[in-house]
């Protein structure tokens, strides 16, 4: 059996029983980076033999997993957090489906709705987006495509960008509110509870990796209708076609947009 096992953000504490039941029973733990890991398997006098499995290998440690997996009990984790998460480990996930091979996610320490729930935003609708491009007009464009969505939306960035992710997040978002955690569950944790116009003249620590919760699109827009019907339609596209479209597009009700189309 391999086992997804997840691990602190920060504080060793933030473990499950189980999982540490689970990682001193299995036969190899496969780490992102064996330095970090053996850390936490230190500090719980865990004994199993550690291999590495990371973004650079893991199309090819998959394979040899799968290849082994048979006759051993394996773990995989990460740095920290949920493997598979904006971590390695969901290519894995995706070739134990393909191959039929039965495996196992622990629950655990997650470092985005930690920081949500400590945002004070949201939480009954939200989107976790993770990291975003690392070049700006890249970056603006991702958000393009999420502003008008109505949900809190949750983002990792590190801490060189942190700066730079923020004014593009005020120039495509507008003023809404926001929140930045850092060091969540470690001994300098900080959350700063603001607004996307205000935040960027914070005087905002640059260290340890950030989670950002922005708050979603409130804004009642009026759209006209009858006018984007008469667009589509003018490109040759079918009227039924234009209703599925439009109101997906816009976020309008399709049985409003039906009834406009009736009187084209």
């Amino acid at each position: 059996m391999i086992y997804f096992c997840p691990t602190p953000i920060g504080n060793l504490g933030d473990i499950t029983l189980r999982t540490i039941e689970i990682l001193k029973s299995v036969d190899i733990i496969f780490a992102e980076d064996k330095r970090v890991t053996v850390k936490l398997l230190n500090h719980y006098d865990i004994k199993a033999e550690l291999r590495t499995y990371h973004k650079f290998n893991e199309s090819e440690m998959s394979a040899k997993i799968i290849e082994n997996i048979a006759d051993r009990d394996i773990a995989l984790v990460t740095d920290a957090g949920m493997p598979g998460i904006s971590d390695p480990g969901a290519i894995l996930v995706r070739k134990l489906i393909e191959e039929k091979i039965g495996f196992r996610v622990l629950p655990g320490a997650n470092a985005a709705l930690t920081a949500l729930v400590l945002s004070g935003l949201d939480t009954d609708h939200f989107t976790f987006y993770g990291f975003t491009s690392n070049k700006s007009s890249a970056r603006k464009k991702e958000f393009e495509s999420l502003k008008d969505l109505k949900f809190t939306l949750i983002f990792y960035e590190a801490p060189h960008r942190i700066k730079d992710f923020l004014q593009d997040v005020y120039e495509v978002f507008g003023e809404r509110k926001i929140s930045i955690s850092r060091e969540i569950t470690k001994v300098f944790e900080e959350t700063i509870r603001s607004t996307t116009s205000k935040v960027i003249d914070e005087d905002i620590t640059e260290k340890g990796e950030f989670v950002i919760c922005l708050e979603g699109n409130n804004e009642e827009k009026n759209y006209n209708i009858r006018k984007l019907l008469e667009e589509e339609l003018k490109k040759g596209v079918k009227k039924s076609q234009a209703v599925k479209e439009i109101s997906k597009k816009y976020n309008i009700p399709k049985n409003d947009v039906y009834k406009e189309s009736l009187d084209l």
